[in-house]
């Protein structure tokens, strides 16, 4: 009877995973992306030794440890018009490898809930960031969009430094 059982519930899982899949594609394939990017910019951050936070490519451009602030701050406040919420961001003060890596990883501890519980009928609902109004799901994905953007950005700092990025690491 046990082993019947078990099946009936891996069974009924499965088919409510495949239920859940079927009535969020959208919200699905953003979970999705920012699963992909969330890695990599976390360790991108670990790889680049903290003598090189404070590395700037030109005057012009943010040092490594800029770069990092930025993108801890840009999620918790997306992430935060998403919930409803008002977020102050502070990462931007933040000089040490430790202070900011720690700063990158409670912006995604505070984006993780978001990303998981979005449904595609929430998903519509429309928020204000900065001058444009869109929806729920759109600044998600503006969210993940930026996260990409910062991480190519990242790359070509830990290349100059002869570092491989995460994204070009040989996989066993």
């Amino acid at each position: 009877m046990q082993g019947t059982q078990r099946i009936l519930t891996v069974a009924f899982f499965l088919a409510r995973a495949g239920l859940h899949a079927q009535t969020n594609p959208f919200s699905d394939d953003a979970r999705q992306t920012y699963a992909l990017i969330k890695p990599i910019l976390l360790r991108a951050a670990e790889k680049m030794p903290e003598a090189y936070y404070s590395f700037r490519t030109v005057a012009e451009v943010r040092t490594f440890g800029e770069m990092i602030a930025h993108v801890a701050d840009g999620q918790l406040r997306m992430c935060a018009v998403v919930k409803g919420e008002s977020m102050t961001a502070s990462a931007a003060a933040k000089t040490s490898k430790a202070e900011l890596m720690a700063a990158l990883q409670a912006s995604f501890d505070y984006c993780d809930p978001v990303y998981a519980s979005m449904t595609d009928a929430a998903a519509a609902a429309r928020v204000k960031w900065a001058r444009w109004e869109m929806s729920k799901l759109g600044l998600l994905n503006w969210n993940i969009s930026h996260d990409n953007e910062m991480y190519g950005i990242i790359g070509a700092f830990l290349r100059l430094k002869g570092i491989v990025p995460p994204s070009s690491e040989r996989r066993p």
